[in-house]
């Protein structure tokens, strides 16, 4: 049997991404490399969704995943931003990693900007939850008793138990 393929994961510390790393984390082929996240300067906190980078730090420790923290200005311009972002997937990217997961459910503009961004350093995207309906996601993110109150999402043992903080 082959190595698992190496996925960076992009992630924002809401529930679309942890129900898309746990969704990847429920496959054999693939093995997730470490989480990238965006923080906001001065502000301490995720870009995407405004988690404390505290919680953050907490999120990725009790995932047993490293993580890569990209910090950008408040107010970032895109060419600010692409530049460090593709700083970050290019050390990846020489580490033999060509895919990059996303939490993404529904913003068509924003699958393309993100593919295009990769194409640019020869990476491809990959959405795990890309169009699922909500309805069932959300019975899925309960039905996995994933905790979401602090934000705070746990494995336990096998790659498909919740550990409730």
């Amino acid at each position: 049997m082959s190595e698992p393929e190496p996925i960076l994961f992009c992630w924002s510390g809401g529930k679309d991404s942890a129900l898309a790393l746990h969704t990847l984390l429920q496959q054999n082929d693939v093995r997730i490399a470490a989480l990238l996240t965006t923080v906001t300067e001065g502000y301490d906190r995720i870009s995407m969704h405004g988690v404390r980078r505290e919680l953050l730090q907490q999120q990725a420790k009790s995932l047993r995943l490293p993580l890569h923290e990209v910090f950008i200005p408040p107010q970032c311009a895109n060419p600010m931003y692409e530049a460090r972002m593709e700083e970050a997937l290019l050390f990846y990217f020489k580490q033999g990693i060509r895919r990059v997961a996303f939490g993404d459910i529904f913003l068509e503009d924003l699958r393309l900007y993100r593919e295009k961004n990769l194409a640019r350093v020869a990476m491809q995207a990959l959405f795990p939850i890309w169009k699922r309906d909500t309805l069932e996601l959300i019975r899925e993110f309960h039905a996995a008793q994933f905790r979401s109150r602090r934000r705070l999402y746990r494995f336990q043992g096998s790659r498909s138990k919740l550990r409730r903080p």
